[in-house]
């Protein structure tokens, strides 16, 4: 059976046993959205709730996809199993903050998140809050906040679940689950493995290769092709979980995630250099744990977490010294630990009051060097530097609805780091219901945001610079959302219009000492408008259509005073971030068989300040991509399976997100998903 889910207004595609196998549709909303609780909560929060279905696409999906496909979030990426990194609203990856189990995911030392290191296997909630909502989340999100969650599971019982993928350049893709739950206690294994050559083909449209007469005289040229080098990766996750419900109602869960990860770095297509002569990797391993409690009274609710990260980040290059000998040249160790602890609580008075606080606490150490570095003398030279950091963030949140209709909510943050603090964050919220059924409403937000150094911004050896001040940012916004639907349609659509002005916006420089340094030069002035629209139709029996789309225009406009005479950057476009975007999510579902289709559109982008359009390297073109897969479900007495074929990029699309890094062309996978039925078994 075929199911098209609404939870909050996402729509998306599900599957469970049927006897007859034949699809149906059905609407499940959510028990907790009729609740007072509930609709006070969310008061004018601006969020996009990622389903199910999406974090479920693919086994070799990231969550660097899936914010790609699904949301108006721009992902910048430096190719297959590359550094993914995220830009919300036209801001700066460090302005996006991330939570996992409510700790946060954003290095202390590097202030971002890889997404391509976060497979969607292993998140089973996660949502986006734009602009000012973040601020209900964490601290410093200018642009928005991520959080992402694992759940247990509803089924008891024992659950088996194995993906197998297999696609183009060598890429294997394998994923197991073991779930077992009764009435108290639940366990959860997942692994996954990717292991791939990726070296695909691709013109270089860089290089050229010039054909000559026999005077030696040039004739013509032609765009070599070649493949992608040193690109190969291997990463290894594993996520243990365990959750106990006590027989007080108390809930207790522990998740311990693990990640080891082997990736080379794709040479640059401008490099001459040959194939064997030098050599770039990134290992990485690390370790997350969350300890979590929770218990709900009749009119509260007391939430606790502790939690601890570990990652060894490895940076290494060897090169030819002339003598046909790989030496290593650069070799940058990183060490990075946080402990985290965080209390919450929530209170409901009435029907139309709600109050929450909170308090986290972070403990960051972080020891980095670069002990590959030659002198004068020919001995190596130690870089970097060893610090630690104390933050602690507090909130406070007062909800009221004096009417169904209407809804007024107020935040209040502040935090702490080393011996400073940021002024106290504050954000309101106001939402009003058009319509008595609620189908229509409006939401507007205001908050100002601050953002703090990261350690790197502090104290990199060379060009750390610790009198850095915070960032500072206003966010206003303002829309509209509605929904419409009958017995057999459904139509939910969301269009939002946001203002940020952000001041002392951290941007590294060269200096005239010869290397990089940070510096509180920027003041961006980020606007623009998202819309989101999502559909089903319950054609008749057999078929189902159901479609995902957003699309956003944003305008980051650097509005600073120019450094010198010749500085053409004031009131440009930041480097490398569209002006328009688009996504679209369509699937199609006739009994057993489901076809998706996805569309993403970027415009051009500028890859230097001055927005400079007459040099080939001065932006970047403008790319649509297209994907497509279909699906088969099958069941059996014994099992359920699941086979797809998916293929990336059909039109074979010639494109690159960052300056001379190639992308893949058309390529394909091959998936089958095996899910044991143990509960048939006699």
């Amino acid at each position: 059976m075929v199911i098209l889910t609404l939870t909050f207004g996402t729509v998306g595609f599900s599957q469970i046993d049927s006897k007859n196998d034949s699809p149906e549709w059905h609407l499940y909303i959510d028990s907790s959205i009729v609740t007072a609780q509930r609709i006070i909560k969310d008061i004018g929060v601006q969020q996009t709730k990622l389903d199910t279905v999406a974090l479920r696409e693919n086994i070799s999906t990231s969550m660097a996809d899936v914010l790609t496909q699904n949301t108006v979030i721009f992902i910048k990426s430096y190719g297959r199993a590359t550094l993914s990194t995220a830009s919300f609203r036209g801001t700066a990856p460090s302005h996006t903050q991330v939570t996992w189990n409510g700790m946060k995911l954003n290095s202390p030392m590097l202030g971002m998140v890889d997404f391509s290191l976060i497979p969607s296997y292993f998140i089973d909630d996660a949502s986006l809050y734009h602009g000012a909502s973040s601020v209900s989340i964490t601290g410093g999100g200018l642009g928005g906040a991520i959080a992402m969650n694992t759940k247990p599971a509803i089924d008891e019982g024992l659950a088996v679940q194995y993906i197998q993928g297999a696609g183009s350049f060598d890429t294997y893709d394998s994923f197991l689950r073991f779930n077992y739950k009764n009435k108290g206690l639940q366990s959860s294994t997942r692994i996954v493995y990717t292991d791939s050559d990726n070296d695909f083909k691709y013109v270089n449209y860089d290089k050229k290769e010039y054909t000559k007469d026999e005077n030696n005289n040039i004739t013509g040229f032609k765009y070599p092709i070649e493949r992608n080098k040193n690109g190969d990766y291997r990463d290894f996750h594993a996520l243990q979980e365990f959750y106990f419900t006590a027989n007080n109602n108390s809930h207790f869960g522990l998740s311990t995630w693990y990640v080891k990860s082997k990736r080379g770095v794709p040479v640059l297509n401008l490099d001459y250099r040959s194939e064997n002569s030098s050599r770039s990797q990134q290992d990485e391993q690390t370790l997350r744990t969350v300890l979590s409690w929770n218990k709900s009274f009749t009119k509260a609710k007391l939430m606790t977490k502790a939690g601890y990260t570990y990652t060894d980040l490895s940076y290494s290059y060897s090169g030819d010294d002339g003598t046909g000998t790989m030496v290593k040249m650069i070799h940058s160790q990183s060490y990075v630990s946080t402990v985290f602890a965080k209390f919450d609580i929530e209170y409901y008075l009435g029907k139309k009051w709600m109050f929450s606080a909170n308090v986290s606490a972070h403990q960051n150490s972080v020891n980095s060097k670069d002990d590959a570095i030659i002198n004068l003398d020919n001995k190596p030279v130690i870089i970097g530097y060893k610090k630690s950091r104390f933050e602690l963030s507090s909130f406070v949140a007062a909800k009221y609805r004096p009417s169904e209709r209407l809804g007024f909510a107020i935040n209040f943050r502040e935090e702490f780091y080393a011996n400073k603090h940021t002024p106290i964050i504050p954000a309101a919220f106001v939402n009003y219901d058009l319509s008595s059924d609620g189908n229509i409403k409006l939401k507007a937000s205001v908050a100002k945001n601050y953002r703090y150094p990261t350690l790197n911004d502090l104290y990199f050896m060379p060009g750390g610079n610790d009198s850095l001040n915070s960032e500072t940012g206003y966010t206003y916004d303002g829309g509209i959302e509605f929904t419409l639907s009958n017995k057999k349609a459904n139509l939910k659509g969301e269009i939002t219009a946001f203002n940020s002005n952000i001041k002392n916006w951290i941007v590294w420089l060269p200096n005239f000492k010869g290397f990089w340094t940070p510096s509180n030069v920027k003041k961006v002035n980020s606007y623009g408008v998202e819309f989101k629209l999502k559909t089903m139709v319950d054609i008749d029996k057999n078929w189902k259509f159901a479609s995902d789309g957003n699309f956003a225009w944003t305008r980051s406009i650097n509005q600073d005073d120019p450094v010198n005479w010749a500085d053409e950057s004031i009131g440009k476009q930041l480097v490398y971030i569209p002006e328009f975007s688009a996504a679209i999510t369509t699937k199609l579902s006739w009994k057993t068989w489901m076809f998706t289709y996805k569309w993403i559109y970027y415009s051009e982008r500028f890859t230097t300040s001055n927005n400079e359009k007459n040099t080939k390297t001065g932006r970047l073109g403008a790319f649509f991509m297209n994907d497509v897969s279909l699906e088969k479900n099958m069941q059996f007495s014994w099992a359920k399976i699941a086979i797809k074929i998916l293929v990336n990029n059909i039109f074979d699309e010639e494109y690159q997100s960052v300056l001379s890094r190639p992308m893949a062309g058309r390529n394909f996978g091959f998936f089958i998903e095996i899910k044991p039925d143990f509960k048939n078994k006699k």
